[in-house]
């Protein structure tokens, strides 16, 4: 573990404690002591005590811990509670970085995010050893089944095998379907990823050329996934009313789970653009109608209104985008095409909300920070010709402005729905998902109480996806707790500055080592790869 000092100037930063146990009033030696506060151990009951740490593990929640300890902190007023588990994030980069400074991932620790999953959306490379960053080793030098990484992270991670990186690998960015030998080539990809630590298998069927997949190609995948004990995660076909339907995606996504037999897991649930506005309801009970009758399935969501994604995923057919970048670009020379593509892209662009509803966060020079329709007024053109403009200079990011208060509200509310953040560049929800949930859905507006938050940031996530040892404050877990002012804990990320750091968090512990103590990063990068543990006797 590397330890060098770093300081946040904006930013006072959230603390580590652990769970409630019975434990006996033995001397327990503790490295760390986090005393006084309000211990939330994660599904259950809040109380004032004490959280003991050795090494990296708890090793007492109660009222009081006995014995010495070699570090007292005084977390009198602070929330005390397990690290956030983020279900949902683009922060592969950053765990992939050669810079370690990336690779401490602080905008999660300044939230108390300790915990996140990669490979989202159908990006996770089956190579596992490189995403975990392990060495190839042979049989002698492996730890649990897996090698040891060779780096070091601020955070820890658990990554799913995709199915857009698995359908690259084999077919390349055409629509067809696979042949039956690249069928067996793809779910062999799939099977291997599981053995070698994969959640699951992750799909977007959302984005081209995973959007090319049909049923048979996807249940196949997803069977190979849940013959090694893995989860189904789908960014579903359609969130709002571009092809199949909101409603007709979530079928589809059951399906594929009764079908394949897999617990599934819906992406970022939410109900995108003006023609699905108010369908929150109807999916709710589309879903536990599911679980009524004996379907393992949950979900996971961020608490903004303005989704993130690429602008041609928002705004270009997917007939458009057979081939790749390199295919679209050279149909927008085409005059035919492109009189078939601009009424596509009007319609596009009005579910989204029109062009005052998509704001450029990532792309070329002058175009960041600004929406579709000031970049068009700008240059004196239609938006359908601004936005054709920019993806002739390279693909941008956008945050779409898609999404009502009261379907965001509807959604929080469910018992299976746990926090994330869909961590991306250029969005503020990178910065500031887990703050802003707390102060604006708790605080503010109390849609959720505060145990509730917690829970379904902590221990109900664990518990959907089987980390143990994680996600509760108790005796024999990890240490990865966080303790926060719950007077300070907030965002200060927005649309037009998304890269300001949360405020209020004063400590976090990340495997028992102080990554964030009183406010200043310390440095510590004790977070770990969690590769997960296949079925029994189901891998060689």
């Amino acid at each position: 573990m590397r330890r060098t000092r770093w300081t946040i100037s904006t930013a006072a930063v959230v603390l580590a404690a652990a769970f409630t146990s019975s434990g006996t009033a033995q001397d327990v030696g503790a490295d760390i002591v986090i005393r006084g506060g309000t211990v939330y151990p994660g599904d259950a009951a809040p109380f004032r005590g004490d959280v003991a740490i050795k090494g990296d593990r708890i090793v007492y929640v109660g009222p009081q811990a006995p014995g010495p300890a070699k570090r007292v902190i005084d977390a009198t007023g602070l929330v005390v509670a397990p690290g956030f588990i983020d279900p949902h994030t683009h922060v592969d980069n950053a765990l992939a970085s050669s810079d370690p400074a990336a690779r401490l991932v602080l905008p999660f620790l300044t939230q108390g995010v300790t915990t996140a999953f990669l490979g989202v959306d159908g990006s996770g490379d089956p190579d596992m050893d490189k995403t975990f960053g392990r060495a190839k080793i042979g049989a002698e030098g492996m730890m649990d089944g897996f090698g040891q990484s060779t780096r070091d992270y601020g955070i820890n991670f658990a990554t799913y095998v995709g199915l857009g990186a698995v359908r690259l690998k084999v077919i390349g960015p055409a629509d067809r379907a696979p042949t039956a030998a690249e069928t067996a080539k793809m779910t062999a990809l799939v099977s291997d990823a599981m053995c070698a630590g994969a959640l699951g298998l992750s799909t977007g069927l959302f984005y081209a050329p995973q959007s090319f997949a049909r049923r048979p190609e996807v249940v196949a995948l997803a069977k190979a996934a849940a013959a090694k004990g893995g989860v189904y995660d789908s960014h579903i076909r359609d969130e709002s009313s571009y092809t199949i339907g909101l409603k007709g995606a979530i079928d589809e996504a059951l399906a594929f789970g009764r079908e394949a037999g897999i617990p599934v897991h819906i992406a970022h649930i939410k109900a995108l653009g003006v023609d699905v506005h108010g369908q929150a309801g109807a999916i709710i009970a589309q879903i536990e109608a599911a679980q009524k009758a004996g379907q393992i399935v949950h979900a996971d969501q961020y608490p903004w209104s303005a989704s993130g994604t690429g602008l041609s995923a928002a705004l270009m057919p997917r007939w458009a985008q057979d081939g790749g970048r390199a295919a679209m670009l050279k149909r927008f020379d085409e005059p035919a095409t492109m009189a078939k593509m601009r009424a596509e892209i009007a319609d596009n662009l009005r579910r989204r909300g029109g062009p005052s509803a998509l704001l450029i966060t990532s792309g070329p020079s002058g175009a960041e920070g600004k929406t579709l329709e000031a970049i068009a007024k700008d240059a004196g053109v239609d938006p359908i010709d601004a936005a054709i403009d920019i993806l002739k200079q390279r693909e941008a990011g956008v945050a779409s402005f898609n999404q009502s208060e009261a379907d965001i509200a509807a959604f929080i509310r469910r018992p299976w729905v746990v926090t994330s953040s869909d961590a991306s560049q250029g969005h503020p929800r990178y910065y500031a998902s887990f703050a802003r949930k707390y102060a604006l859905y708790v605080k503010d507006k109390k849609v959720i109480d505060l145990q509730t938050f917690i829970d379904r940031s902590t221990s109900t996530t664990a518990d959907m996806f089987g980390l143990s040892e994680r996600g509760r404050l108790e005796r024999g877990a990890f240490a990865d707790v966080i303790a926060f002012d719950p007077n300070r804990f907030g965002p200060r990320a927005d649309y037009t500055h998304p890269t300001m750091l949360s405020t209020g968090m004063r400590f976090v512990v990340v495997n028992g080592q102080l990554a964030i103590e009183e406010g200043e990063v310390t440095g510590a990068a004790a977070g770990r790869p969690l590769p997960r543990t296949p079925k029994p006797g189901s891998c060689p």
